[in-house]
């Protein structure tokens, strides 16, 4: 009686290890994604943070040469009056009105988006664009994490022939999935929540 057993047995396991090589598979395409998700986000991530730095360094140059054009036209201002001859008077004070244009130029300068107030905001939205890649990262990280797992688990359950594992794996697999869609879509919303 066995032996009639033996064959409706055998299909039965080839059926549910064909069953588990399909969840590998679709756990493997989707571990393929999310990694290369993930080092997409890590490369924009570090693209972002070397264009804010950047960004803040040429901010803090104009500062610093607004500052040192001030101080020098404020400094020809406090001798103007004292200066008798009307040429050279003229020619400080065109000399102090090119000055205060140029500040005015390095603090903002629309057109070429390199005064002071455009490079703050162009570093500020590099750092946005940093923070928000490294969400996205982290979401790809626990989703690539969650998906070895569950290629682990369903291979383990071809050896063992425990289904609960393969169950085990299709829910990683489902988590992993999940944190690859928010990574894509809302990289802020696990974080919010305080849960990455």
């Amino acid at each position: 009686m066995a032996h009639e057993f033996g064959p409706e047995l055998e299909e039965h396991e080839k059926r549910n290890d064909k069953r588990i090589a399909l969840l590998i598979s679709i756990l493997a395409l989707f571990l393929a994604l999310s990694e290369m998700l993930g080092k997409s986000a890590q490369t924009e991530s570090l693209s972002a943070n070397v264009e804010a730095a950047d960004l803040w360094s040429f901010y803090q140059a104009r500062v610093i040469r607004i500052t040192t054009l001030r101080t020098a036209a404020d400094t020809l201002k406090v001798d103007l009056p004292a200066l008798t001859d009307p040429a050279v008077r003229d020619a400080r004070q065109k000399l102090i009105d090119s000055w205060q244009k140029t500040v005015e130029r390095y603090e903002s300068d629309p057109d070429k988006r390199d005064g002071r107030k455009e490079l703050e905001e162009r570093a500020r939205e590099a750092e946005t664009a940093r923070e928000t890649s490294l969400a996205q990262y982290h979401h790809y990280e626990l989703a690539s994490a969650a998906l070895q797992i569950g290629i682990v688990l369903a291979s383990a359950s071809v050896i063992t022939t425990i289904a609960l594992l393969a169950w085990f794996a299709a829910g990683l697999g489902l988590f992993g999935i999940a944190l690859t869609g928010i990574g894509f879509v809302a990289p802020y919303g696990l974080h919010t929540l305080h849960l990455l």
